[in-house]
């Protein structure tokens, strides 16, 4: 049987003005999963993501991480598990160079020195930024913060990531890159987007979020083709998609 990485039973969630941003949310991921998880603004993708992550605990229902109930005295061993990306770099980077911020995580849970600096290497060169290890963080693009966002992530060695919006504000260079590095991560991973391309050629399954509900639950492939379900729900066919119904296209 497989192990159920991330199961969500039940999850209902409302912020302290009464509004309901999540009904009743169930679903699990088996084995290496990416899982795309869309939909229109305010449907509650990125709130889905921070109770995963513990950054919201005010939820009824049950969520569970490597079968670990979410909940405030189990925090510190699921962030041993899960890597979360933030929409917005500058939440994630806050020491003056990219070595110290991406040995952060290392350093906090305890591991030595040389240990540390093994992890921190090991990660930028996945991500293919050792060039900027002494970099000052003020002095960075957009793309390179992300990139080193999603270093401090990795040297952590998380077996499941959720990325927030992982390709806004990206130049194409930049958006292609972070493409192809998720796509040669080996991660459970959950990625809340409106850049369906990019979900497209990243993940094979979808959730269609809706009114804080899942809509439709399945292959990425069909339901990125469903072009009379995406405008119901507020979205549009991936571009590469467009004029193509019906077509079989290969994504790259």
């Amino acid at each position: 049987m497989n192990q159920h990485f991330i199961e969500c039973r039940n999850i209902l969630f409302s912020y302290e003005n009464g509004n309901e941003v999540l009904k009743d949310i169930t679903f699990k991921t088996d084995g290496k999963e990416a899982v795309g998880i869309i939909g229109a603004n305010g449907v509650g993708k990125s709130t889905l993501l921070r109770i995963l992550v513990g950054l919201e605990l005010n939820f009824t229902g049950e969520a569970l991480v490597e079968q670990m109930p979410v909940m405030k005295k189990s925090l510190p061993e699921i962030r041993s598990k899960i890597g979360y990306l933030f929409q917005d770099s500058d939440n994630q980077l806050f020491t003056q160079t990219v070595y110290n911020d991406v040995a952060f995580g290392p350093r906090n849970y305890g591991l030595t020195e040389q240990e540390a600096d093994k992890r921190v290497m090991k990660a930028l060169d996945t991500i293919g930024i050792t060039h900027l290890k002494d970099k000052q963080i003020y002095k960075m693009s957009g793309g390179e913060k992300k990139m080193a966002s999603i270093a401090t992530i990795l040297a952590m060695e998380p077996d499941i990531i959720l990325l927030d919006e992982p390709s806004i504000a990206l130049d194409p260079k930049n958006r292609r890159l972070l493409i192809n590095i998720l796509n040669r991560l080996e991660y459970v991973k959950l990625i809340a987007s409106h850049d369906l391309d990019m979900i497209l050629e990243t993940c094979d399954r979808v959730i269609l979020l809706a009114e804080g509900r899942i809509i439709r639950d399945g292959a990425a492939e069909l339901i990125l083709r469903d072009k009379d379900l995406l405008e119901a729900y507020g979205l549009e066919l991936p571009l590469c998609l467009r004029g193509y119904q019906g077509k079989k296209i290969r994504v790259y």
